[in-house]
C-alpha cells in the first residue's frame, strides 16, 4: 500500500537526469527540484503523495540542514541525505536531526536504489500504513487524512479500525454490532449513521466510493485498491 515517489531536492542537473532515470528503471516515480523554496512549496501542497526525499546539503539560497528541518515539521517523511559533505561533523548532525540514511557523494545510482529499497521496508514494517490519502497508525489507532488527524468518536473508531483490519472483506452490520461497543443495539439506522460519519470524516462519498463501500443486504467493505 505503501507508494514509490520519490521527492529528489539536487542543484546538480546531471545528477538529477542520472538518479532519476535510474530510479524510473527501478519503478520509483521521481519528481525533481532544484531550488530548495520550490521544492518546499512543493511538498507543503503534495506531502502526501510522497514516500521518501532524497535531499542534497549544498542548495542555493537555503542550507540543506534548514531545508531538512523544514520538511520535517510538515511531514515525518523519511530523508536520505545525498551530499559532497563527508565529514564526520556532518554526517552526526544529519543523524542528529533524525536522517533516515547519509551518503556520500560520488557514489552508484544502485547504492541509492538499495538505500531507498532498505528505508522504505523498515517504515512498511512500522505500523503505519497509507491507503490513498488516509495515513493509518495502526498502534496509537490514530488517523491522518492530508496530515490533519481525524477526530473520530470512540464507536467510530472501532468501525473503522474493524474496517482496516478486515481490508476487502466484506463486513456485516452483524459483525459490527458483536465486534463493538454497539453490544445489543442492532438497529440498522444507529449502524448506517456511524458509518456515515466516518465516511465524511476521511472525505468519502457514498455515491461515488473510494474507501467504504456498501454491500446490499450485508453490511460494508473497506477497499485500498482505488
Amino acid at each position: 500500500m505503501k507508494n514509490k515517489n520519490v521527492l529528489l531536492i539536487e542543484d546538480n542537473i546531471e545528477l538529477q537526469e542520472l538518479i532519476s532515470n535510474f530510479l524510473k528503471d527501478y519503478n520509483y516515480s521521481c519528481s525533481v527540484y532544484s531550488q530548495p523554496l520550490e521544492a518546499l512549496e512543493e511538498f507543503e501542497a503534495n506531502h502526501f503523495k510522497y514516500s521518501i526525499v532524497i535531499l542534497d546539503l549544498g542548495l542555493p539560497r537555503m542550507d540543506g540542514f534548514d531545508l531538512f528541518k523544514k520538511l520535517k515539521e510538515i511531514k515525518n517523511i523519511p530523508i536520505i541525505i545525498s551530499t559532497a559533505r563527508d565529514d564526520i561533523g556532518n554526517k552526526i548532525y544529519g543523524f542528529e536531526l533524525g536522517a533516515d540514511d547519509y551518503l556520500s557523494k560520488p557514489y552508484a545510482p544502485r547504492e541509492l536504489v538499495l538505500r531507498i529499497d532498505a528505508t522504505l521496508k523498515r517504515y512498511n514494517d512500522s505500523d503505519e500504513i497509507q491507503i490513498n490519502d488516509l495515513l493509518i497508525d495502526l498502534n496509537k489507532k490514530r488517523v491522518f487524512l492530508e496530515d490533519h488527524q481525524i477526530e473520530f468518536t470512540k464507536i467510530e473508531s472501532e468501525i473503522f479500525f474493524m474496517f482496516i483490519d478486515n481490508l476487502n472483506k466484506v463486513i456485516s452490520r452483524e459483525d459490527i454490532v458483536n465486534q463493538t461497543s454497539l453490544k445489543d443495539d442492532t438497529k440498522n439506522r444507529t449502524i448506517d449513521m456511524h458509518v456515515s460519519n466516518i465516511r465524511f470524516k476521511i472525505n468519502d462519498d457514498s455515491k461515488e466510493a473510494r474507501y467504504i463501500k456498501s454491500v446490499w443486504g450485508i453490511g460494508y467493505k473497506f477497499c485500498d485498491n482505488n
